[in-house]
């Protein structure tokens, strides 16, 4: 199969190709290196740097042969930037987003697989949440998110575009066989940074809020291991190419680990202390955030297989380490 990965030079994106690559799939990859770093990837893959802010950078690689589907995965991510400034936001995850989906209808690309997120749903009405679930955004990230989504559902309709998008949950480990990888740059999320602490990158991590209620008084969220989140990637594409159907699915665990939980884990594994500090709630941080990955199972036959903190926390220090 050949396979277009917009971003593929990233964190998600370099983990996706080195599990399609496994299946023998044809991979090209346009990414602006923004994020990202071209010695994650196989020196046999073609690369493309460019923007998807240009729509002659997008042509310009669609045009080179015949793609069975793009696999969008570029986009910034940090919820708190993108309220203080989602002009930023605007241009990179809407303004780019548009121009591939405009790019793939005109240059006969039927099937997009998006990167989305579970920030579409906003504050949890229940738990565990499936799809069904109210799309209510609290931040700007889940907003450019949900009307990606919003658009390619109008292109399926309009132009016979077909696609998956993929609510990611909270996405975590690497895949520590793979030499070439580069840990993230200037990571947003709660378990490089623990990490960077281990390391000595940094000197503490903040803890935001000890009085939720939960069983330790800190959130709670859902951890994909990457190589898993990878395999829901390739089990959608199949889905895709075998149904003349849309997709969107959930990909989490069912299952929720607390901030103190991440700490102690990595304190545990690295024999290093992790010094935080507690700090207040960050407004719209929800108590508790976990998937029902129920319909995965149904429709793609997925499950995750290396999401457990264990393993998550052992790979991820096995990078932050070397």
């Amino acid at each position: 199969m050949k396979i277009l990965v917009i971003g593929g030079a990233g964190y998600i994106g370099s983990h996706f190709i080195l599990e399609a690559l496994k299946m023998g799939h044809d991979i090209t990859v346009f990414d602006d290196l923004s994020s990202g770093f071209k010695s994650n990837l196989d020196k046999n893959i073609p690369f493309f740097k460019g923007s998807t802010l240009v729509v002659q950078d997008l042509s310009r690689v669609m045009k080179i042969q015949k793609f069975d589907i793009v696999v969008y995965l570029a986009a910034f991510k940090a919820a708190g930037e993108s309220m203080s400034n989602p002009a930023k936001y605007t241009s990179n995850n809407i303004v780019g987003g548009l121009n591939l989906i405009k790019a793939c209808v005109d240059n006969n690309i039927e099937k997009i697989l998006f990167s989305s997120s579970a920030a579409v749903y906003g504050t949890p009405k229940y738990t565990p949440i499936d799809e069904l679930h109210p799309v209510k955004p609290i931040n700007y990230y889940g907003y450019t998110k949900l009307l990606i989504e919003e658009n390619l559902q109008w292109y399926s309709e309009l132009k016979g575009l077909r696609f998956a998008s993929l609510r990611y949950f909270n996405a975590a480990g690497y895949d520590s066989d793979y030499k070439f990888l580069n840990i993230e740059k200037n990571p947003q999320n709660l378990i490089p940074i623990v990490m960077e602490c281990a390391s000595g990158i940094r000197e503490n991590l903040e803890v935001f809020g000890n009085d939720y209620p939960t069983f330790d008084g800190t959130g709670i969220r859902d951890y994909i291991h990457v190589s898993d989140l990878a395999r829901g990637h390739l089990d959608s594409i199949d889905y895709l190419l075998n149904n003349d159907k849309n997709l969107i699915l959930n990909l989490g665990t069912g299952k929720g680990i607390s901030v103190l939980e991440v700490i102690k884990a990595t304190e545990k594994i690295s024999n290093k202390k992790i010094n935080y500090n507690i700090s207040n709630r960050r407004e719209g941080d929800p108590d508790v955030v976990i998937a029902s990955a129920k319909k995965a199972e149904k429709f793609i036959n997925w499950s995750p297989k290396k999401s457990d903190l264990k393993t998550i926390i052992s790979s991820t220090w096995k990078m932050y380490n070397r």
